[in-house]
């Protein structure tokens, strides 16, 4: 009896000196504090299960594999409203994917340029720049998309009218048609000559840079890359005989058919997204290159560095640096602005799976769980991709 008060003393003088020593009272309260996180969304879990249960709705995904029911105007992937409703959240998931790809590009694009006009010495320009900043920035995004969808299908003309160059790209109210691309099996071999050019210009943009270091020898980077990722691929397009058509959208009885139609609640979204967020960008951009000490081009200049070999090989490297994080903010923030997109009809995952699947099958909860997952794994690629980016780009110290 003795023995056993002893070591139950001893454990309790073990467990307050654990308790005293800060790095283990640390990782203690870190222990609890994900234990009761967890205990916490379990309860919650377990209580809206329990809930659903008792007014007959179950927690289940199997109406994933019934009949959607429902048509969408835009698709990247063959679907019908009898496909099931997994295929409606894959259309979902391209068409939101599409929104931010393009968004993102055309954001940075813009942003990056209007960033750099508002350092210009022009007077006209820079306050020009700066007023459209202000005024696209202090305006909610929403409006901007109705503004843009409203120009779309008001201004623009019918499509028996539609504005045509060569009568190969036409735009109308009904959206801006492109031909379609026709390949045939040979054409793997003009893929095929891309992807190799992309990887021979990543291999000797490398070894420029290290010779570069070494011998101080400048070499065609730019140019040798061009050749490699559009000359050979489009030698090796006429060397196989041309293995990809174009059919171009002909005019219908009430709309044009055929060719790969941009509809107007696509553009209207794109445009309105990457426009908003691209204001943003130009203030990062303009924060990070006004951060890099002008001392810096003064030395690029004092070594005989013409002005646009400073920008490229001093400013920008360096400007990145404050740039990148910032950036990753608003890339994040477009995709997710993306779920607007139903205030214009657009069908993305909001639209599909969190709309018209949700008021169809009564799934709530599943529904928003399938939303939530899609949107949180986008954001977190972005992240990753971005953080990337930003570990090859920081400063390395010695």
């Amino acid at each position: 009896m003795t023995t056993a008060a002893a070591s139950s003393t001893d454990q309790g003088f073990s467990i307050m000196r654990l308790w005293r020593n800060k790095e283990s009272r640390s990782v203690i309260i870190q222990i609890l504090t994900i234990a009761a996180i967890f205990a916490f969304f379990a309860f919650i879990i377990s209580n809206a299960a329990s809930n659903l249960e008792r007014i007959g709705k179950g927690y289940s995904f199997s109406f994933m594999s019934e009949a959607s029911n429902y048509d969408i105007s835009q698709t990247l992937i063959e679907y019908t409203s009898q496909s099931s409703h997994y295929q409606a959240m894959f259309v979902g998931i391209l068409n939101t994917l599409m929104v931010a790809v393009f968004g993102i590009v055309l954001a940075t694009a813009l942003g990056f340029f209007m960033g750099v006009v508002r350092l210009s010495k022009n007077w006209v320009a820079n306050r020009m720049v700066y007023c459209v900043i202000e005024f696209i920035r202090n305006v909610p995004v929403l409006l901007h998309i109705l503004l843009i969808y409203g120009i779309v299908v008001n201004v623009l003309p019918h499509p028996k009218n539609a504005m045509n160059v060569a009568d190969t790209f036409f735009l109308s109210n009904r959206g801006f048609y492109i031909p379609e691309p026709v390949a045939s099996d040979a054409f793997m071999f003009v893929v095929a000559a891309f992807v190799a050019g992309i990887v021979g210009s990543v291999v000797y943009a490398k070894r420029a840079h290290r010779l570069q270091d070494e011998t101080g020898k400048i070499s065609p980077v730019l140019w040798t890359s061009v050749g490699l990722i559009i000359g050979f691929p489009v030698v090796v397009f006429f060397i196989t005989g041309m293995p990809l058509e174009w059919v171009p959208a002909t005019q219908g009885t009430f709309n044009l058919v055929g060719g790969v139609a941009l509809k107007p609640e696509f553009m209207a979204l794109w445009l309105a997204l990457s426009i908003y967020t691209a204001c943003f960008i130009a203030e990062i951009v303009r924060a990070g290159i006004v951060a890099v000490n002008y001392g810096q081009t003064e030395a690029a200049h004092a070594l005989g560095i013409t002005a646009g070999r400073t920008t490229q090989l001093v400013i920008i490297p360096q400007a990145l640096r404050v740039i990148i994080p910032p950036l990753t903010s608003q890339y994040l923030n477009l995709t997710k602005n993306s779920s607007l997109a139903i205030a214009v009809g657009y069908m993305d995952i909001v639209g599909t799976i969190g709309g018209v699947s949700l008021n169809q099958t009564g799934k709530e909860m599943e529904c928003m769980t399938i939303v939530l997952v899609l949107y949180l794994a986008m954001s977190l690629l972005i992240s990753a991709i971005m953080n990337w980016y930003n570990n090859r780009m920081k400063l390395v110290e010695r």
